[in-house]
Parts: C-alpha cells; structure tokens; sequence
C-alpha cells in the first residue's frame, strides 16, 4: 500500500530556529528473536524541535520503545546516527542520560518505600545535592498533587497518582529533554489530565523538550507535533491537524433511531465503502474511502437512515491509512457453539449491597447493580475507585465481606467454585505462563476447565483458528506482540463457551486497531447471548455498553445507559457532550460535595 507522508520537519513560524533536540538519520536497529531477525526500526530519520511536546504514534509492534530506548542511549543502533541535545548517543550515552529524562512503560517505584523515600533515592541516583532537594520536592509534589501522600507507601497509591510519582521521580533533576513512553497507559481520564497538565507545565514554565509516545489517539492532537511510525518505518511527522486534513471530506455520522447502535455498526462495517465505523453515543461514526457519502445498501430494508459530515480527527487517518494492512482477516467475528441457549430470561449478575473491607478500610462499601442476559455493562470508575477488587469478588477470585451476589445463578458466598466454571475473565494483565508456548497454554487451560478427549482437541482447533494464532502456536507466549497476547488471553477465557465473560480493562495499552478489532469480536459474542460485564478507562468503549455504573471510592454514583449519562453529567458547552465530559463531570462533583449521586 502507498502511503501519503505527511510534511517532515516543519520550520518554525515567526521564531528563529533553536537547534533541534533530537536527530535520527538513517537509524536501523535489528533484533534476532528465536533465531528470527526482526527489523525493529528500518532506515529512520527524523528531526525533533525544542521547546514543544512532540507525539510518537504508532500501531503495537511499530518501534515506538525502541525508538524511545535508543535516543535515551540506552541501545544502540546498527546503522545510522543518533544525536540527543547535540551529543552523540551511541558514542557517549552515559552524557546522553545524565541531561535527559526518560520514563519507561513500567517506570521502577518501590512499593516498599514511601513516596518521600522514592523521591530521596531517585535524588541519589541522580546526585541531587542535598540542599536543592526541599525545594525541587516542593514544586514537583505541588505540581503533581502529591503533597499530602508524603508518608504513603508507594504501593499502596492508586494507578494515576503511581504515574505522577514515576514522573516527579524523573525530574527530580531538572532534564532539558523528557522522554515518556506511554505514560498515561492504565489510568482514568482524571489523572490521565491531570498527567498532561504537568507536561505542558514544563513545557512553558520550564521550556522542556517533551517527546511522548501513547496508544491514546486523542492525546495526539495535544501535541504540537506528531511522528507518525509503523512497522519500524515514519509514515509522516506534521502537526495533528495537518494529517487529519487529509481524510477531509471521507467522515460521517450515521444515524438509524430504529436500530440498536451494535446492528448499526455491524451494518455499516460490510458496506465495501467504509473503512471504519465506530459506535459514538447513538450514533456511529463513519470514515469512507472516498468522499462519497456511505451507500447504506447493508442496512435493512425500509431502515430510515441520517447521513451527516462530521470534522474528521488525528485518529481518522491513523486508522484510514494503517487499517487494511494490519486487518487479521478473520471478519472479528466469533462463532460459539452453544447460541442461545445461555438465558433463562433472568438477570445473569445481582449484586446486592455488596461490601469488601480491608481491615477499616472499606474498599466496596455497599454497590448493588443487575445485569441483564447478553449485556454489555461497563463498570468504570477512577483508579482506587473499588471497580477491580468488585471485580474478583464477582468472579469468585477473593470473599465476600458482606451482601449477596450471584453470577449465573449461582450464590458466590456458597458455590464460588462452581460458578467459576461458568464464567471466563481476562486479567488487566497479561496473566498466563509467559515461559509457555501458545499451544501448551490451550492445552493447559482447557485441562482446568474440566475439557478432555475430542472436545478439548476442537476447542484448542478452534481457538487457534479463530484468534489467528497457528503462527504462533509454538512461541512462548511472553513473546507475543501485545496484540497476540491480548487474543490469546480471550482466546483462553473462551476455551469453555462461559455464559458471563468478565474483562478487566482489557484493552489497556493496546493501540486503535487492535482495540477496534477486540470490540467487533466482544460485540458477536454479546449478539450470541454472552453477557460481558467490563471495566475500561477508554471513555469511548463506554460508548460500546449497554448500560454501565461509575463509581467512586467503593460506591456506586451513578448508574444508566451512556446517553443518559451524558445528557445528565456531561455539562459541556456548545457541543455534544461525550462520556469523558460525563466522567469527569460526575467524579469533580463528587469530589467537591463528598455527596453520592
């Protein structure tokens, strides 16, 4: 496929030009894996200016880490050169890393040490003397709002505030240049604000230099400008709203009122002339591959349909130019063998004043919500909120303090065990034996859930056909793109056609496409009268829900559909409110009168 490349290395307007803080020319950087040479970045050149945040955006598997790890010194490329704030990084690395900053995927905290105690052995490391630190402390754990949690052990913060104290740590020395590689990856749409905040704090108060890559294609268009990578090559580096220029003309929203949002979607994705169809509110966004209009020819017939342009985003192009080359051609769809035949009419899930405390610490604190048969319900909440640990109390992963609760008519405080049977979950995490190929995983999860003979051998036959996994069947599965690893965590999870499929943010720094891919196929099973129940901080698969509940500090605030939600808690002005607009809202409202909705 030809790509159209988008302008490389803008000059400034009006400014005189500063010497850029990066310059790849010609990088190649190779890995051999399994005896395999994998080309991680091929023939790349690019030019980073000073003073701005610039985006690196790229599909799973695009070289976005290893691009982040060369210009930090911290590999070397095979080809090509590399300078970093006018040094040369592959000749002197140790200088690159003492004026950079650079926080990795999984920034190293010790949950064992305070965050104070964090703050005093990153200022060791990196020879912060003594009498500068009270004031660097000072302005950092302001900026972040961590003041208060001086003394809390690092462990035991929630997600967003562990992502702000991996950042404070490194600035701790104040760098010229700030590498983050997904640094809002796994948390809520609060402190994932709240993270970018401080990022353009220091770049107009501090004048930083900020290179950040994000699975997050709406973050792109916070950046003054993006790289654009895939598949170790650079598609294009221009400002956002220069490549969302390019599919100009080729975006839609459609409406049907008399058909549900998932049947809309599902119509719209066989039309030969849509590209991308994305369910947004009542309606589903569209991206078509000219500028023609979407034909509607896959709707039902006599379906009365709204066809209106809509102003195309970053993310429109990413996924119009990237899409058909990472299609997995298997039409995303899923097919059980036990169709309807999973409902008996009642609710699959009833939780009723359900509470789990730890010691005085009430981390469920009296949630009640029913789910109906084949329903997609979403519970969302900040991190700390009570979502994961409401979580494991459903699957029968962790007791009950108190209240009842059943899954699948099952009674969790009595048959734990035997509604464990009965339902599959995926982990937030990558939870299978990574030192186990992708066969020996099937095999052995098939064996725990009780399949043996014949019956196991198709399951696992199925299971590698229908995640297109047979090219990977013997690689260890701590090898697997994260996208391979995501398929098989489902692919594990379905192995016994379970009536409720729990996830658990499962989609957590997977990029667009793949999400896109994932959603088509937890939407035919919902369509086969699986009922999903799934916690996500992608304010957008909210859309997906049927009906959802967000909660806040072990409660329950508020509990509807999405559209509801939004008409009541999304407060925007002069637009169309969205889920995140709903989120935030309700959460900043929580926060202010400490009352539940």
């Amino acid at each position: 496929m030809e790509h159209s490349t988008a302008v490389t290395d803008i000059p400034p307007q009006g400014e005189p030009q500063s010497p850029p803080v990066l310059v790849l020319d010609g990088v190649v950087k190779t890995f051999t894996v399994e005896k395999k040479r994998i080309v991680a970045l091929d023939d790349v050149s690019c030019t980073v200016r000073p003073g701005m945040v610039t985006g690196l955006i790229g599909p799973d598997g695009a070289g976005k880490t290893t691009l982040m790890r060369l210009c930090a010194g911290l590999l070397a490329p095979d080809q090509g050169t590399l300078r970093a704030l006018g040094l040369d990084a592959v000749a002197e690395p140790l200088a690159v890393q003492a004026r950079i900053g650079y926080m990795p995927q999984r920034f190293g905290l010790y949950e064992d040490l305070s965050v104070r105690e964090n703050l005093d052995l990153y200022a060791d490391l990196q020879g912060v003397a003594a009498t500068a630190r009270p004031e660097r402390y000072r302005q950092l754990l302001a900026m972040a709002g961590l003041e208060g949690f001086q003394g809390r052990l690092a462990g035991r913060l929630s997600g967003g505030m562990k992502q702000k104290l991996g950042l404070v740590c490194t600035l701790v020395r104040p760098p010229r240049l700030l590498l983050l590689d997904e640094p809002t990856v796994g948390v809520d749409p609060v402190s994932r604000r709240e993270l970018w905040q401080i990022v353009y704090h220091l770049v107009e108060a501090e004048g930083m230099s900020v290179l950040l890559s994000t699975a997050y294609l709406d973050e792109a268009e916070r950046c003054a400008e993006v790289v654009l990578i895939h598949g170790g090559r650079i598609l294009g580096h221009d400002r956002p709203q220069a490549f969302s220029r390019q599919v100009d003309g080729r975006t839609w929203l459609v409406r049907a009122p008399a058909l549900a949002k998932r049947a809309l979607q599902r119509a719209l994705s066989r039309e030969p002339a849509v590209l991308d169809a994305l369910i947004l509110g009542t309606a589903v966004r569209v991206v078509s591959r000219d500028r023609r209009p979407p034909a509607l020819s896959t709707l039902p017939a006599a379906t009365e349909a709204e066809v209106a342009p809509v102003a195309p985003r970053f993310e429109d192009y990413f996924v119009a130019t990237l899409k058909d080359e990472t299609a997995n051609g298997n039409n995303n769809h899923i097919a059980l063998g036990t169709v309807n035949s999973r409902t008996n009419g009642g609710d699959v899930i009833t939780v009723d004043n359900l509470v789990r405390r730890f010691g005085d610490f009430f981390a469920v604190d009296h949630v009640s919500f029913r789910v109906r048969p084949g329903e997609i319900f979403g519970l969302l909440g900040a991190n700390g909120a009570g979502k994961t640990t409401t979580f494991r109390m459903l699957c029968g992963l962790l007791p009950i303090t108190s209240g009842a609760c059943t899954v699948a008519g099952m009674n969790l405080r009595t048959a734990a065990a035997a509604a464990r049977a009965r339902i599959g979950y995926m982990a937030q995490k990558f939870s299978l034996y990574g030192n186990l190929t992708v066969l020996q995983n099937l095999r052995f999860f098939s064996s725990a859930y009780g399949l043996r003979g014949a019956r196991r051998r198709d399951q696992i036959d199925w299971a590698l056909a229908t995640f297109d996994l047979e090219p990977y069947a013997a690689t260890e599965s701590q090898d697997l793109p994260l996208g391979f690893k995501q398929r098989l965590a489902l692919a594990v999870a379905l192995m016994h056609e379970p009536e409720v499929l729990f996830l658990d943010e499962p989609t957590s720094g997977v990029d667009p496409l793949a999400r896109r891919e994932f959603w088509a196929q937890i939407n035919s099973l919902a369509d086969q009268g699986v009922t999903v129940l799934v916690t996500t901080h992608f304010m957008e698969e909210a859309e997906y829900c049927d009906r959802l509940v967000i909660m806040a500090d072990g409660r329950v605030l508020a509990e509807g559909t999405p559209e509801e939600m939004k008409e009541r808690h999304g407060g925007a002005q002069g637009r169309e409110a969205t889920m995140e607009d709903a989120f935030i809202g309700l959460l900043e409202a929580h926060q202010l009168t400490g009352a539940t909705a």
